[in-house]
């Protein structure tokens, strides 16, 4: 039964079919093919340009060595084969941001091909393939405008031509928006693990287009599919992605034709609109770039390349599971950031050695980094690499000693925490000059206990009478009489005493 003959029988259960293609800016010092300054985010605009940026007629490109083993290293960490030989193209098409009314980029003989990316998808692991990953050529930079009487113009910026951009591209292999949001967040750890892409999709260093169909469950023939552009964060991949498959839907329970066509994300109405059909295949007239040599890897390159690549975020999610223990979920936030991983290790080599529970301590960690660290880092607008220019690791764990040592209550810790992430003081030095020692001795503490238990009569016959909660009440407010400086443990065994026990 063809799928057609389906959808007019009746069958409305349909499969989300979604591939998409990353474009990653690499970190590299200079353009793709001239020699301009590839740090140019700050600077004004057009002055990170040459004759060959810019597309003068008799220029000469060359290619960038450290963008071409960038390249290879990230099809080597997804698993890809190196082909013996390479290739470059000229991709013909006009448009405004593009100078030279060609892109430089690959055809039919890419860098690496057939590789594959696993994903976590309810605690399965699901396999994602990668069809290439190429090199090529970034574009100007279009900014629309309108004027005051309301006329509307577009500003070119170039200092984004020629910027080394690897196109990712993967297989049709993913079934939800979710698994499309798993795979964006997987790749884009390990371009950062392997230092070739800062992948800030805000910054537009790392962005997404996505392919989307549905077909009938059962079916292996393929509806119309439609690419959704103009989404830059990973929420709103999933919100586009989300919405196009529900649209796509519909329109099929209407008896609506599914046109071939790109869409882009409006993030603010929620919704896709169209912005140019693709019922005809456009005809880009790749032809062989004649300026440039074609590439050759030996096995020997290809070996030593692959022996250099870093540990990455897979390797590492199985190491904190193994060794300390931590719930997947706290492992999988760790390894998102090559730079939290780092701050996590840094943090385990210090303090006491070793602690006396390694376990709990790696616990502890991952609770303040997950927790209030994370809380301050998205309250201040810093990012994850400059969390330790606010508290060095050094001063983290010493603030972690107190606690355990129990010089600081658990409760005021995280005023102290703050205070350290705001002053960057250490927590011993805001101890002593805040008077936040914490106080264990137990007659200073029964003093404060009687007190209460007094002041709160009602809550005292409660306790006794079994019920739990008022214990809490209690130790809540010798807490607070003790402005946070009470040691909770003794607090709580000289009400138990003091009240009968239960």
């Amino acid at each position: 039964m063809s799928i057609y003959i389906a959808i007019l029988c009746g069958v409305v259960d349909y499969e989300t079919i979604i591939g998409l293609e990353v474009h990653s800016q690499l970190l590299t010092r200079s353009k793709m093919y001239c020699s301009c300054s590839a740090d140019y985010a700050s600077d004004p605009p057009n002055t990170h340009v040459c004759q060959v940026c810019m597309g003068m007629p008799g220029v000469l490109p060359t290619i960038n060595a450290q963008a071409v083993i960038f390249t290879v290293k990230t099809g080597l960490a997804l698993n890809c084969s190196v082909p013996e030989h390479a290739k470059f193209d000229r991709k013909n098409y006009p448009y405004p941001d593009l100078m030279k009314g060609y892109q430089i980029s690959q055809y039919d003989m890419p860098m690496c091909v057939r590789g594959w990316l696993e994903i976590d998808v309810d605690g399965k692991k699901k396999r994602i393939g990668i069809t290439r990953v190429h090199l090529e050529e970034d574009v100007a930079k279009l900014t629309h405008r309108t004027s005051p009487d309301g006329e509307s113009y577009s500003l070119v910026d170039i200092n984004r031509a020629g910027m080394p951009l690897m196109e990712i591209v993967s297989e049709p292999d993913m079934s939800s928006p979710e698994e499309a949001r798993l795979y964006l967040v997987k790749l884009r750890s390990i371009l950062q693990y392997l230092d070739v892409s800062t992948g800030n999709m805000e910054e537009g260093s790392f962005r997404c287009d996505a392919n989307i169909s549905i077909r009938p469950v059962g079916s292996k023939e393929y509806l119309t599919k439609v690419e959704v552009k103009n989404m830059n964060s990973f929420r709103a991949v999933y919100r586009a992605l989300e919405y196009e498959a529900q649209r796509q839907r519909e329109a099929m329970a209407k008896g609506e034709k599914i046109v071939q066509e790109t869409r882009g994300w409006v993030d603010d109405r929620g919704i896709t609109v169209s912005q140019r059909s693709k019922e005809y295949a456009h005809d880009y007239r790749y032809f062989p770039e004649p300026d440039l040599p074609p590439l050759s890897f030996s096995r020997q390159m290809v070996d030593k390349i692959k022996a250099e690549l870093p540990e990455l975020p897979e390797k590492i999610y199985n190491d904190l599971l193994a060794k300390y223990d931590l719930s997947a979920y706290d492992a999988e936030l760790i390894t998102q950031s090559k730079h939290y991983v780092a701050y996590f290790q840094n943090s385990m080599a210090l303090g006491t050695k070793p602690p006396a529970n390694m376990k709990q301590r790696a616990k502890t960690i991952s609770n303040w980094m997950l927790g209030e660290f994370t809380r301050l880092l998205n309250a201040k607008n810093v990012k994850p690499e400059e969390a330790r220019d606010r508290v060095p690791e050094a001063n983290f764990v010493e603030m972690l000693d107190l606690v355990e040592k129990g010089t600081l209550s658990g409760p005021l810790s995280k005023t102290v925490f703050e205070e350290m992430f705001n002053s960057g003081k250490k927590a011993s030095t805001i101890v002593a000059e805040k008077g936040l020692v914490q106080i264990s001795d137990s007659g200073e503490l029964g003093i404060i206990v009687d007190k209460i238990i007094a002041d709160n009569e009602k809550a005292a016959v409660d306790y006794k009478a079994g019920k739990e909660a008022s214990l809490t009440f209690l130790m809540g407010q010798v807490m607070k009489a003790s402005r946070g400086k009470a040691n909770p443990s003794v607090v709580r065994q000289l009400i138990v005493d003091k009240l009968g026990g239960n």
